[in-house]
């Protein structure tokens, strides 16, 4: 067991409220994550609000609870200040940790804090030993793998960074890595990384293979996963080094986090106990009818693509009841396989959820005709709907139903987090002394906490007549602890009592009254942490002239560096499907006289040191790092390849102290983030040196980033890259939307699929503005281009940078759409 002890497991909730923060502590979380009304990642959510932290904290900490404040968004430049107003309350507040994406937010944070906890999120994609490495000059306390991680990588992460792992066990998981999701915003102008995912991934899709629809039956939602439900998995987790057992859902229902805490709570506790830790199939059951779109263990077990998606729906079904045998005039006769009875909420599925489903509360179950009393388990049952619920004509052979909502379930769940007592009582240990004509001395040891206070009695010990004081006397006056959060057992208290004395009733009362509410302040009294006085802009630097800014070109196949370099573009990137083909696309440019950098994957596994070798050992000029898992990679072996670094826009570089932050790693130039709107853009160029920074102007916006293959998954009877015949060299995906625009799906080396906007965009309207703030560098990056097409691009953006046509010129005469990033925004000031 590696020596684990139950203390060092901690079980973390969800809470998006207060009745959710309470369903959280009463059934057994260690710890509660939560957000206030800005800056996290569930602007959904109901969330809380920054004056309501003292309590928040007070409250988790009465129950021995860690509070962790969510500030996992990607924070802009004219935010910074509001920020750091964020962090000092939460300081005050003695919140016990911050969970963050942006690390120019966890550079603030040590400006203002050196010792303030800090927790790396799951948007920093930190998914490599290097990644984490990477974090710790910044003392982050811990960092959450990514979802996309396997057991057998977790384990190795662990062992080789030696830093606490958070990893999510249950609960909704995105499609999409972490942090490198922009569909949302690009379609919605809702941003991920702002906290705001308009959840495109359960949107329907069709798949369009070589230009031809994909008959695909009633599979529409080919990028909405099941669930994740890891409960199975508790002994392997512990096994493998997790610390925390983190549960999704700050969007969901406080009977969803009881629900779950409380199955996750018992399942760690069986561990611990020796016993038998897998759950039985009604636990199972009662997960599902919380929340379930179909569980999986998702990439715990290693990445098998056939299990991950159903494909059929993209929300919440709950439990599979069985399926329509006849409809009759007045009820629907079905094979039951789970329990049901009046009352449950049920739903049919025709296997088409984009239209309107019959469902609603089941008034009788009958069997031949007669009304069954009570809950039915499995068998042939009539279902009568109540009278309006349904439209009986809708519902046909065959149909699945479902359970989606058991009141007696939910009644039982609010059960244990609404009510008046205590949630948990912690053991005192008291010792009581004195003698006749000194007052009495008792002192008073939180078990838990360590802490000890001493109450002696106001006035002197009396000899009693009759009655003496008693060890039963004063465990039955000391004990009377209802309502509190503390219990007295008799074998801890302690009586060391010289002669018959007597102390009145009250006295003792008294006594413990005060007793308890010292020791309820040192429990909720916050942690204390330093804390700077920062002013957020004394780092901004001097800006750098620009006499000629440059102009790059990225490549996605051999014909398209070829023509990039018969241009005058200043430098091409190559980024390829198979890295195999890097030391030929370093030679082609090179032949024309050109510079060439190679990109890295957008994700950095603890397996991938190979291909970031071979990047550096075909010879580039430049490498264009996209994770700081490769970052670190490079800078730890300087010695050995000491090639120029360029950062590129998967960093999520969104404000000054970020770009400031991988300068300082000697990057020439950063790119900012795609999340960036022209007003955010302009606002952190005008507070950094420009001149190190590089902005793509036209491309195809990436918008999934996923592990999830759909080729795999459609085109293959495989279940992963070792047995799918690589279906993804002979054929081209692409999904096709609601509004007829068909998205190309391509294939990165180690088989994460990107998911391309479908129409390329240009940001060259802004051109002069960002001449005027000095920019250095500008990109322009190709998909599917024809040679022709590449050169007639680069030809008009060189124009435009010589002001020899406007940047409308450009767009219109490409046709993009003229767009800056993932949204459309104007200069507003």
């Amino acid at each position: 067991m590696n020596n684990i002890k139950r203390e060092d497991i901690e079980l973390l909730a969800p809470a998006g409220n207060w009745d959710c923060l309470k369903a959280a502590v009463a059934n057994g979380a260690n710890a509660v994550f939560f957000g206030v009304e800005k800056f996290n990642a569930r602007a959904r959510a109901d969330n809380f609000y920054m004056e309501e932290l003292p309590e928040i904290m007070s409250f988790l900490h009465l129950y021995g609870v860690k509070g962790f404040l969510t500030f996992n968004i990607l924070v802009f430049e004219d935010e910074l200040k509001e920020a750091k107003q964020l962090i000092n309350a939460c300081i005050d507040a003695g919140v016990d940790a911050v969970i963050v994406q942006d690390l120019g937010l966890v550079k603030l944070i040590r400006e203002i804090s050196p010792d303030f906890p800090i927790h790396g999120s799951t948007q920093m994609t930190i998914t490599s030993p290097e990644a984490v490495e990477f974090t710790k000059p910044y003392d982050i306390e811990r960092v959450v793998l990514g979802r996309e991680n396997s057991l057998k990588e977790i384990k190795t992460i662990g062992e080789k960074a030696k830093l606490p792992m958070e990893v999510f066990v249950h609960g909704a998981l995105c499609v999409s890595y972490s942090g490198q999701c922009l569909t949302s915003e690009m379609w919605g102008g809702r941003s991920a990384n702002r906290g705001e995912c308009a959840q495109a991934c359960r949107l329907p899709y069709d798949l369009i293979v070589d230009g031809e629809r994909k008959e695909m039956g009633n599979i529409a939602y080919v990028l909405s996963p099941k669930d994740l439900a890891a409960i199975e998995l508790v002994p392997e987790l512990i096994e493998a080094g997790v610390t925390s057992f983190k549960i999704e859902g700050r969007l969901k229902q406080p009977e969803y986090v009881a629900n779950v805490v409380s199955k996750y709570r018992a399942a760690i506790d069986r561990y611990f106990e020796g016993k038998e830790a897998t759950p039985n199939a009604v636990e199972i059951r009662e997960l599902q009818q919380s929340f379930s779109r179909g569980f999986t263990p998702g990439f715990l077990l290693g990445t098998n693509n056939k299990t991950l998606i159903d494909g059929s729906f993209p929300k919440s079904r709950g439990v599979f009841l069985g399926n329509v045998k006849k409809v009759t005039k007045n009820a629907i006769l079905v094979e039951v396989n789970s329990p049901l009875k009046r009352g449950d909420g049920i739903c049919f599925d025709a296997g088409d959820p984009t239209k309107k489903e019959e469902g609603g509360r089941v008034y009788d179950i009958l069997t031949h005709g007669t009304k069954v009393e009570g809950e039915v388990e499995k068998g042939l049952y009539e279902i009568v709907m109540g009278r309006t619920d349904v439209n009986l004509s809708r519902i046909h052979v065959g149909d699945r139903v479902w359970k989606t909502n058991d009141p007696e379930l939910n009644k039982r769940l609010r059960k244990t987090f609404e009510t008046e007592k205590p949630y948990h009582t912690f053991p005192l240990a008291v010792h009581v002394s004195g003698k006749v004509g000194e007052a009495l001395q008792t002192t008073w040891v939180d078990v838990n906490t360590n802490h000890a206070v001493a109450v002696p009695s106001e006035k002197p010990l009396e000899q009693a007549m009759k009655r003496p004081l008693t060890h039963e006397t004063l465990h039955d006056q000391l004990g009377r602890l209802g309502g509190t959060v503390y219990h007295l057992e008799a074998d801890r208290l302690t009586v060391d009592i010289e002669g018959d004395v007597i102390v009145p009733m009250s006295e003792l009362n008294r006594i413990r009254r005060e007793a308890v509410e010292q020791l309820v302040y040192l429990r909720t009294k916050p942690p204390v942490y330093k804390k700077n006085p920062v002013d957020v802009y004394t780092d901004v630097p001097q800006k750098q002239p620009v006499d000629q800014p440059l102009l790059t070109a990225l490549c996605r196949s051999l014909e398209q560096i070829e023509a990039a370099a018969q241009t005058d573009v200043d430098m091409i990137y190559a980024e390829f499907e198979f890295v195999k083909q890097y030391p030929q696309a370093v030679e082609m440019a090179h032949r024309y006289g050109k510079k060439i950098a190679l990109a890295t994957m957008r994700i950095h596994m603890p397996d991938d040191n190979g291909v970031l070798a071979l990047i550096a050992k075909s010879q580039p000029d430049a490498i264009l790092v996209r994770n700081t898992g490769a970052l670190y990679y490079y800078l730890s072996r300087r010695d050995q390849y000491n090639i120029p670094l360029i950062g590129d826009f998967a960093l999520n570089i969104a404000n000054h102290k970020t770009v400031d932050l991988f300068l300082s790693y000697g990057m020439e130039r950063v790119t900012p983030s795609y999340d960036l709107n022209i007003q955010q853009m302009v606002d952190m160029l005008q507070k950094t040196d420009a001149s190190k920074t590089e902005l793509v102007i036209h491309q195809h916006m990436p918008m999934f980033h996923t592990e999830h293959c759909v080729y795999c998954t459609f085109l293959s009877e495989g279940t992963d890259y070792t047995n799918c015949g690589v279906p993804c060299e002979t054929s081209r995906i692409s999904l096709q939307d609601r509004v007829g625009f068909s998205h190309p799906v391509r294939v990165d080396t180690g088989c994460r699929n990107t998911v391309y906007n479908a129409i390329d965009q240009s940001g060259a309207e802004y051109l002069p503005e960002f001449k005027k703030l000095g920019v250095g560098s500008y990109r322009v990056e190709f998909l599917e281009e024809e040679p022709a097409r590449v050169k007639e691009v680069i030809n008009l953006y060189r124009k435009a940078l010589r002001g020899e046509v406007s940047g409308t010129h450009v767009w219109k005469t490409l046709k993009a759409t003229n767009q800056l990033g993932v949204t459309r925004g104007q200069l507003t000031k």
